[in-house]
């Protein structure tokens, strides 16, 4: 070998360390963590999947671990499995699937293969179980099944043949004989047919009948469910004995082994056939041994005739059994081998374990299951070759670790169990971290060499060198230690090196787990020198390898001597340069001797050193055999192991079989000498057979030989023949059966003659042949019978031979076969048979082919007469029972067969009771049944009796019908509807009646209920809700399940009809039913029904139940309220009694609210006192006040509406003492007296009395009188220096006061200035003229000088000094308030005083703020103006819907936030506030612009709200979304697709019910409009529906044009510009012509009838009643009777009236109503919005037109829109005339003061056209109105949404909507105006262009605008109880209209036009009618018809109004 290879050798060593080293660090860097573990898995797949190709499968595979395992399939050879399109594929979450696929694409390799999963991850590999895949073609199989020959009495087995491609996957399920006979598998033992767990058909005891019988067998496919019959149909061929026949048992090679799964049901056959019948017995064998013992039958173990039948099968079940079948003639038995398998699972344990290096470790595999044939294990998905449970490693190495697992198989299935090994703590194998390095030096200093090594554990540390251990001594010293961090150091010193301690020096670090070792080189200069080399053994055929020790450096050469000859002497020797010496296939002649190295230097020094090679010698076997002929048994054989070649000592041992050959017997080994061992058999025997090895073994090796021993065996019988019989006609089989070696050969011989003897061989015909030893002889007959011999050779010996008697019988024969005979239950009878043939016969009795013993049943005898030509058998039968009807048959049985007769007895008896009972039909009062007709009894039924009862009777009170037998119908009449009731039936024959039938229960058909409900209460809730609460009606007059209930109210005392309210029923038992009936009037009696209904229909009216709503709050207040004084403190207060109809209660108490007039304002100063009586006496009141008070009457309600304030004055009094006083000296003798009025004047003073006296003496009191007005007085002629006392009163004319409080003051020449005046407030009204005094005394006259706010005063314009010191200030204002101080100043002393100037003014401009809104309230934030300085009183609140009038409320100053509530959801709003106190009303604030939230009805999906049938359709108005705003009704029309005209179906359906439109025609196209309500507006939607055919079905889609987008219109119209503008252009000058010519016509036609009305006021028009079409072109203005569309509970959406303003064209606008008293009409006020300059109140409605042009002073007013009164829609319309009046033409109308437009905001000039001043309807409530019967169907289509009236740009985009009539123009049609801003869109003027004239006569009240403070809606703080109550819903579909007035609001939700122009604000509850409280306006509707029907306001008073020419105020109109 060369150096290279040494090298590469070396290097490949280190890479390996390397690589250990690096898989330790890696180990040790990633130590065991409990979280990761190798894969297991979780759903592993089956053993077998078998499916069809039409399913397919699919196979899941699941697995844990962590990291997560990857699936892979794999083949059963461990590749991977790949995708087959189509066929096999591998889905993501690791399926292995197969598609369903065609036969044709059948593979056997996808379909037919054995599958297994692997789970890997990097801690190792699993595989799953093996995974039999077996895809099954659909293809066509038949079962057949063949004759089964039988001996007669002995029992059959018929089988049914599966061909074997199926017969894994189809199983029988039943058995079907000719005669209709079904046969199941079952428990049932007894009987004759019995269906045997795998499948075949057993027959007991079978007779000659059963030959007439034919057999098919049904099977199921598991795989595809299919069934069917076999194709063929199996019969008994039955033969008749003759003569004895001992037992044969026939297949018996198909019943040698049975294989069943665990707890199925299995049966053992023995099917052997013999005469007389055998008895079979079976054994089963102990395991392993020959005994056995009888078979212990029970409940799980039954035996059938010779066939043992073992239910739920256990493993312990196994083993041999032994059928042993014995006759009088002979036996037979025959052997079967049962394995009841148990499915396979496995378990290793531990599952899991953590083992140290070096550790042992052990997995147990435990497993269950039966049979196992292997136990194998695999490590990471590879074999590792044991095959014992227990897997025992000795030592863990680090390739050790992973999964294991353990496999159990059987030839069926497999399981596994994985465990997992892993590594314990840190696993580190050794790693050289520091080494010498090659070293070349000098002798003499020491050496030291150092290793460091590391691991886990610790290594060891240990040095060669040369390959040789070095030991410590003198020189040589070796130590280590383990540092800190784990490492090992290690050291060897050499002191003193010599030349001879070179060479190669290494140190090996060592551990349990690794070795690691470095070498290098110690050169040592010096003469060459060999160490000593041991003797070195070698075994011959290795391998030499050694190196020469060479020490010295340097050494030119080394080489190898061998007896003085330099190596290589041959090929086999090598020779290195290093002094390696290799020898290859070492010898022991040739290379055994000493071999010498020898090593030079360049100076030619050598050194020698020898080595002696022993080389060993292996044994070698000389090959031995027995022979190459096999050994017959007993022979003997010797055989001789001979060592031909070895070192002594040899071993030598003889194996057999692998095994020992000491446990045989037989064997004999003796040793000859060290080389030879003799094996010696003396007796040779047929287990000898088999392989002997002979091992030999030395120090060298072991080595084996091996020969086998084949022994010849003669034959030996397995099935010895024995005789049997046989019956005629029958197939015979005989079984021979031997073995032996070679195997014998079988053959049979028949004697000749009679006689055994001599025989001849077997001449083949058709039915005698010879198969495998078993002799066949097909329809045996006669000339079958004799000797035969059966004999088995095989060249060994003689052979075997035996002979058998095979015997052939006739059997006996009966003349008669079938009869039949009668007789009745419970009477004697008598059955014979007679059988013809050879004696004896024996015959016996079947019934229904089971054994009749007499003895088991002592009714049965049977007695025997024996004739001459045969037997006579009878059976006696003492009484007969129905089980005697039946099939009695006689077996006549001989000795050479069988035969049997059969009589079909038939025992009549009464019949068994009718079953199937069931229900045809029923209505509600009979019910039509059928049955199956039961058994008869063997006689004919001669009728049917149905009895009947109620289901909770008793069966003692029946009804019955009688039915003639031979029907299965009735009918079953005189029942109640929806009744249970119980029905059964008898039969009856001529014997006697059956039994009852099962009862079967039925509810008769329901109908309408005919009773009432019951316990009906009717109690108040509150003011205008009642609470009905009732009880079902009694049960039984249900008629059915209720569905619900009619609740009906309506006024007490009245003849109007009931509303009728829909209630679903209750199903809870005994809970009551309760209705809350809401919207009534208040404390008013209601009239209450109820009637329930079922799905039929309704029943009859309850009682009326009478109840009054609660009470409610007062309406009007106490009248004729009256106050008197009665004395200074008290006043005495009066009133009358409300109305009655106005208390809605009753007044338990009243209320009298007072306080000082100028503090009524503050609600917290006002006192209450209640008294009962009509009158009170108000005591502690203050004097000479002023006193306002209101009374309001109280009820159980509440408080009702507070009178109108009244005032009165309590007397006067002596007032109190003055305030202050002053005493100012003047001079030596005069003093000034000043003084304050008293604070409590209690009266007007009328006079000042001053006193005075001088102090200290006996003086008397001076007085002087002094007017009322002066505030001083001077007292003159005083002492000078002489104290004076002064005091002051106050008279009234009640007398003189209390006296004020002394002053002294002193006459004096020194006069200081003083001021006389008191410092005082003086309040000042705004724009009034104040003065405030400063009257000073002093000497020298004092200066006067004033302060204003701290500022020198400066006179001016406004104020000046007055002579006597006082301020004057002239027209004060806000600013003026404040501080004004007088200083008087001599030159003595100074004085001042301070007033304070409070100016009262109306209240500025509040701040408004929106806080908060709901869906019907507003919340705002009212804060005073900051510059406020009188006291404020309260707010009014203003506030207006969008299209709407004004309405107020009153805030208190209180109040931060106020709520305006019952506002309509969804509507804007506008609000503003303004302050007052006592001087007047304030500023307005700014408008706000809010609305309240909420939107119009969403349109629902159709399907979910229409629902069709063929007559009718089902709307579910549920469906349908408010949009937030309460749902108020529904308006329903519909029509035929094909028709125009709607037809209204109803205009109030409620929102929560559902709605059923009838009276539809089948199979017709319908378009349905629903108009959904709320108080945010309507939607309007169109469906199209087709009713169902009258069967149900649906029609075909009509073929209608599509519908076209705005989009597609306007590309259609853009693409045809050429067409359309020509068109347009056209039709425009047609327009302007038409136009021209009426207003051309109306100039001219001013004087030509009586009836126009003249207007003088430029260009004009008038309508001619005798021309209708001029009204059309003037457009539509309703009549005044015109109906809107119904709103129930809301006048919002009926009553759009919008008041409209014109830009420069203002107006005062009112409504007038000609229903009211045309004469004492009400004057309205203006809206409250102030007006500048008018700083005090509201400005009032102008009452005049403000044209005054010569000759207008009787014209109409422009823009107002008058209707006729007493005009009816049922009238002559053309006898009707409308007015309307336009603008004034000369276009200067000045605006209205006080009314800027409806919606302008205060202060806003009227005569300034602004958006805000206009009120027009929104596009989106422009609506089209089509009137077909009579105008009162309107429905409303929404337009996109709300935009500016004024663009007219956008008009067309829009729908515009007329009232088209379908009479023919009975009725206003044509193009109706559009209600919009007549200002801005100038195409529609002419709309408006002409007025209509007519003779009105009797001159009316004007209106003036809406909204007064004395006029308010309901719900206003100030007037909430004006108006009257909401009106009750409207009647249902069937209400009567000739009960209610037509107008009449409160009966009738359909609102006229006219009387929508009353004001009816958008205030309040919805619907409240808003009516003035004055009496002039209280004519009620009613009164207003008789007066129409009478014509009292007919054309006279229009005549007069003509003549006297009064004025008319223009009035607004509404657009709707």
């Amino acid at each position: 070998m060369n150096m290279p290879n040494e090298r590469l050798k070396w290097l490949t060593l280190y890479a390996a360390v390397a690589l250990i080293v690096c898989g330790s660090q890696s180990l040790a860097a990633n130590p065991p963590d409990a979280d990761q573990k190798g894969p297991v898995f979780l759903k592993e797949p089956t053993n077998r999947i078998d499916f069809s190709n039409s399913t397919g499968a699919e196979i899941e595979c699941k697995s844990s671990g962590n990291p997560m395992p990857e699936i892979i399939w794999i083949r059963s050879d461990g590749t991977a499995v790949g995708d087959v399109p189509g066929l096999r594929q591998i889905s993501s979450d690791g399926k292995l699937v197969f598609p369903p696929f065609r036969a044709e694409d059948y593979r056997q390799e996808v379909h037919a293969q054995v599958y297994a999963c692997l789970a890997r991850n990097q801690f190792g590999s699993i595989i799953s179980r093996d995974v039999h895949v077996r895809a099954v073609v659909s293809q066509h199989y038949e079962e057949d099944i063949h004759k089964a020959f039988v001996i007669r009495g002995n029992s059959a087995i018929l089988k049914c043949d599966i061909p074997s491609f199926v017969a894994d996957f189809v199983n029988v399920i039943s058995w079907h004989s000719d005669e209709q006979e079904n046969f199941y598998p079952g428990t049932e033992y007894d009987g004759k047919y019995l269906v045997l767990p795998s499948g075949e058909l057993h027959i007991r005891e079978v007779g000659p009948e059963d030959g007439y019988k034919s057999y098919q067998c049904r099977t199921k496919h598991r795989l595809t469910g299919e069934t069917r019959l076999s194709a063929t149909k199996g019969r008994l061929v039955i033969t008749e004995p003759i003569g004895s026949v001992s037992p044969k048992i026939t297949n018996s090679d198909d019943l040698k082994h049975v294989k069943v799964k665990r707890l199925l049901s299995l049966s053992l056959l023995c099917p052997a056939q013999a005469y007389p019948q055998p008895i079979s017995r079976w054994y089963k064998f102990i395991e392993g041994t020959t005994r056995k013992q009888a078979v212990v039958l029970n409940d799980r173990v039954k035996q059938v005739s010779g066939t043992l039948i073992i239910k739920d099968a256990v493993v312990e079940d196994s083993g041999k059994y032994l059928c042993v079948v014995n006759n009088s003639v002979g036996g037979e038995s025959v052997e079967t081998v049962l394995t009841v398998t148990a499915p396979l699972s496995a378990k290793i344990d531990p599952p899991t374990q953590t083992v140290d290096f070096g550790r042992p470790a052990v997995f147990t595999c435990q497993y269950t299951g039966n049979p196992i044939k292997t136990v194998s294990w695999m490590k990471d998905g590879k074999a590792i070759g044991h095959s014992e449970p227990v897997l025992r490693i000795e030592s863990v190495k680090k390739e050790d670790k992973g999964m294991y697992q353990c496999f159990v198989r059987n030839d069926q299935e497999s399981a596994e169990a994985s465990a997992e090994l892993k590594l314990g703590g840190r696993f580190d194998p050794p790693v050289i971290r520091q080494a010498f390095q090659e070293e070349t030096m000098e002798p003499g200093p020491s050496v030291f060499l150092k290793c460091v090594a590391g691991g886990n554990p610790t290594p060891e540390i240990s040095w060669e060198l040369d390959g040789k251990k070095i030991a410590n001594n003198d020189r040589y010293q070796v130590g280590q230690y383990v540092t800190v961090n784990g490492d090992v150091v290690s050291y060897l010193n050499i002191t003193s090196v010599h030349a001879n301690d070179g060479g190669l020096y290494k140190c090996i670090a060592k551990s349990k787990v690794g070795v690691a070792e470095h070498s290098a080189k110690l050169n040592v200069y010096g003469l060459p020198y060999i160490r000593q080399m041991e003797k070195k053994a070698i075994v011959a055929g290795e391998t030499l390898i050694v190196t020469c020790p060479v020490a010295g450096y340097p050494i030119d050469s080394i080489v190898w001597e061998r007896d003085n000859r330099a190596l290589p002497i041959n090929r086999k020797q090598k020779v290195f340069p290093n002094g390696t010496l290799i020898i290859e296939n070492v010898e022991r002649n040739s290379d055994q001797a000493t071999y010498t190295c020898v090593a030079k230097n360049q100076e030619g020094y050598s050194a020698r050193g020898s080595l002696e090679v022993q080389v060993m010698v292996p044994p070698k076997i000389t090959p031995f055999t027995f022979g190459e002929d096999p050994t017959n048994v007993e022979d003997s054989v010797s055989v001789t192991c001979l060592i031909s070649s070895g070192d002594l000592p040899i071993d030598i041992e003889w194996l057999f079989n692998d095994y020992g050959i000491s446990s045989y017997s037989g064997m004999t080994v003796l040793r000859g000498g060290k080389r030879t061992s003799m094996l010696t058999i003396d007796n040779v025997h047929a287990s000898h057979a088999g392989k002997y090895s002979c091992r030999a073994k030395n120090h060298a090796a072991a080595v084996n030989y091996t020969t086998e021993l084949i022994v010849n065996v003669p034959p030996r019988w397995i099935l010895e023949p024995t005789d049997k019989a046989f019956a005629q006609g029958s197939d015979a089989k005989v079984e021979c059966k031997a073995d032996g070696f070679p195997k014998p050969q079988v053959t049979w011989k028949k004697a000749v003659g009679d006689t055994p003897g001599e025989y001849k061989d077997l001449k083949k015909s058709d039915n005698i042949r010879v198969e495998e030893g078993t002799l066949h002889v097909d329809n045996i007959q006669k000339t079958n019978e004799g000797y035969y011999l059966c004999e088995a050779i095989n060249g060994i010996g003689s052979g075997l031979s035996a002979v058998i008697m095979i015997s052939v019988q006739a059997p006996p024969e009966f003349t008669e076969k079938l009869r039949n005979q009668t007789a009745r239950r419970g009477e004697p009878a008598v059955l014979q048979c007679e059988a013809k043939g050879e004696k004896p016969i024996g015959i016996l009795w079947n019934m229904n082919n089971m054994r009749l013993d007499p003895k088991n049943d002592n009714r049965y005898t049977i007695r025997e007469e024996i004739l001459s030509t045969g037997v006579m058998s009878s059976l006696s039968i003492k009484r007969t029972e129905r089980s005697d009807s039946a099939l009695f048959t006689c077996v006549a049985t001989n000795a050479f067969g069988s035969d049997d007769a059969s009589i079909n007895m038939i025992v009549q008896e009464v019949p068994e009771m009718p079953y199937a009972l069931k229900v045809l039909d029923k209505s509600g009062r009979s019910v039509q049944l059928s049955w199956a007709q039961p058994y008869d009894g063997n006689s004919p039924l001669d009728r049917y009796i149905i009895e009947f009862k109620r289901s909770r009777a008793s069966w003692t009170e029946i009804d019955r019908v009688i039915v003639p037998g031979h029907t299965t119908e009735a009918q079953v009449q005189k029942l109640s509807p929806a009744t249970t009731y119980n029905i059964r039936i008898v039969a009856e024959n001529a014997i006697g009646t059956s039994q009852s039938s099962e009862a079967v229960t039925i509810i008769t058909a329901e109908e309408a209920p005919s009773g009432k409900p019951q316990n009906i209460k009717v109690e108040p809730v509150n003011q205008t809700t009642m609470r009905v609460t009732w009880k079902p009606p009694p049960r039984t007059e249900w008629n059915g399940e209720i569905l619900g209930y009619y609740v009906g109210y309506k006024l007490s005392n009245t003849n109007s009809s009931y509303v009728f309210e829909t209630i679903n029923f209750i199903t809870e038992e005994g809970k009551e039913h309760n209705l809350e009936l809401q919207n009534l009037r208040v404390y008013t009696q209601y009239s209450v029904v109820i009637q329930a209904f079922n799905k039929i229909g309704a029943g009859p009216l309850s009682e009326e139940e009478k109840q009054f709503t609660a009470e409610g709050t007062p309406s009007q207040p106490p009248s004729d309220t009256a106050c008197t004084t009665l004395t200074s403190q008290t006043i005495r207060v009066g009133w009358v009694s409300p109305p009655l109809e106005s208390a809605n209660g009753v007044i338990k108490t009243y209320k009298v609210v007072y306080a000082p007039s100028d503090e009524w304002y503050d609600e917290t100063k006002r006192h209450y006192k209640k008294t009962a009586s009509s009158d009170t006496v108000l005591h502690g009141l203050k004097k000479y006040t002023n006193y306002t008070m209101q009374v309001l009457a109280t009820t159980a309600g509440g408080d009702g509406v507070r009178s109108v304030p009244i005032h009165c004055q309590t007397e006067p009094d002596v007032p109190e003492a003055p305030t202050d006083v002053k005493a100012l000296v003047m001079g030596n003798a005069a003093i000034l007296v000043s003084w304050r009025p008293p604070a409590q004047p209690n009266g007007i003073i009328t006079q000042y009395t001053v006193y005075s006296k001088a102090e200290g003496a006996e003086t008397e009191t001076k007085t002087q009188k002094v007017p009322h007005y002066q505030m001083s007085f001077e007292a003159t002629e005083l002492e000078k220096n002489k104290p004076y006392e002064f005091w002051v009163t106050a008279s009234t004319t009640i007398g003189e006061g209390q006296q004020s409080k002394s002053i002294v003051a002193m006459p004096s020449d020194q006069v200081p200035a003083k001021i006389a005046s008191f410092d005082d407030t003086f309040t000042a009204t705004f724009k009034e003229d104040a003065k405030m005094p400063c009257l000073a005394v002093g000497a020298p006259q004092p200066e006067i000088t004033w302060k204003i706010k701290g500022v020198e005063f400066s006179a001016n314009d406004r104020m000046r000094l007055l002579p006597d010191g006082s301020l004057l200030i002239k027209s004060v204002n806000r600013q003026d308030a404040g501080d004004y101080s007088c200083h008087a100043e001599n030159s003595i002393a100074k004085d001042s005083i301070t007033h304070k100037l409070i100016v009262l003014a109306p209240p500025q401009s509040p701040h408004v703020t929106l806080s908060a809104t709901t869906t019907d309230a507003l919340t705002v934030k009212l804060k005073p103006h900051e510059g406020d300085t009188a006291p404020l009183h309260g707010y009014t609140l203003h506030y207006k819907p969008e299209f709407g009038e004004w309405e107020t409320s009153e805030v208190s100053v209180d109040s931060q936030k106020h709520n305006i509530e019952g506002l309509f959801c969804g509507s804007r709003y506008q609000v503003y506030a303004t302050g007052f106190n006592n001087i007047g009303a304030g500023e307005a604030s700014d408008i706000l612009n809010t609305r309240t939230k909420g939107q119009k009805p969403k349109l629902p999906e159709k399907p979910r709200f229409i629902e069709v049938s063929s007559n009718s359709v089902s709307l579910h108005f549920k469906a349908w979304k408010d949009g937030g705003c309460p749902m108020s009704h529904f308006v329903v029309e519909s029509k035929k697709r094909d028709q125009i005209e709607w037809n209204q179906i109803s205009n109030n359906v409620k929102p929560d019910n559902n709605y059923v439109v009838l009276d539809l025609e089948p199979a017709t196209w319908y378009n349905l409009r629903i108009t959904a309500h709320n108080s945010a507006g309507f939607t309007v939607a169109e469906y199209d529906f087709a009713t169902l055919t009258v069967t149900g079905g649906t029609i075909a889609p009509s073929r209608d044009l599509p519908e076209l987008s705005a989009e597609d219109t306007i590309r259609i119209i853009l693409s045809n510009l050429n067409l359309v503008v020509p068109v347009v252009a056209a039709l425009l000058v047609i327009i302007i012509a038409i136009i021209v010519i009426c207003i051309l016509r109306s100039k001219g036609n001013h004087h030509k009838d009586d009836v126009v009305y003249n207007q003088t006021m430029g260009p004009g028009a008038t309508l001619d009643k005798r021309r209708p079409d001029l009204r059309d072109e003037l457009g539509y203005i309703a009549p005044p009777n015109r109906k809107l569309p119904p709103v129930p509970g809301s006048n919002y959406n009926t009553c759009d009236r919008i008041k409209r303003g014109r830009g420069g064209l203002r107006s005062n606008h009112s409504t007038w109503d000609p229903r009211r008293n045309p004469n004492l009409y009400e004057e309205l006020k203006a809206p409250p919005v102030p007006m500048h300059g008018n700083h005090y109140g509201h400005a009032h409605g102008n009452a005049e037109c403000h044209y005054r042009h010569p000759g207008m002073e009787d014209e109409i007013c422009p823009y107002a829109t008058f209707h006729l009164l007493g005009f009816r829609e049922e009238m002559d319309p053309t006898k009707a005339m409308n007015f309307q009046t336009f603008p004034h033409q000369n276009g200067h109308a000045g605006p209205v003061p006080g009314h800027a437009g409806t919606m302008l905001p205060p202060g806003h000039p009227g005569h300034v056209h602004s958006r805000s001043g206009s009120q027009s309807m929104p596009r989106a409530n422009r609506y089209q109105r089509k009137n077909s019967q009579g105008g009162q169907s309107s429905i409303y289509t929404p337009a996109p949404e709300y935009d500016d009236p004024a663009n007219c740009a956008e008009e067309d985009q829009y729908r515009r909507y007329t009232r088209v009539n379908s009479q023919g123009g009975s009725l206003y049609s044509g193009p109706g105006p559009e209600y919009d801003d007549p200002a801005n869109c100038a195409p529609e003027e002419d709309q408006y262009g002409s007025q209509y004239g007519g003779p009105y006569g009797q001159p009316y009240d004007h209106y003036g605008s809406r909204g007064s403070m004395g006029r308010r809606s309901i719900g206003s703080a100030r007037n909430p109880g004006n108006g009257s109550p909401e009106p009750p819903p409207p009647p249902p579909r069937n209400h009567d209209m000739s009960n209610s007035s037509f107008n009449d609001s409160k009966e009738s939700n359909e609102i006229s036009e006219a009387e929508c122009d009353r004001d009816h604000g958008p205030r309040g509850n919805y619907g409240a009618v808003k009516r003035s409280p004055q009496p002039k306006d209280q004519r009620t509707t009613e009164e207003m018809r008789k007066l129409i029907e009478r014509n009292e306001t007919g054309p006279k008073q229009l005549q007069l109004q003509q003549t006297n020419g009064a004025g008319f105020t223009a009035y607004d109109t509404m657009a709707v």
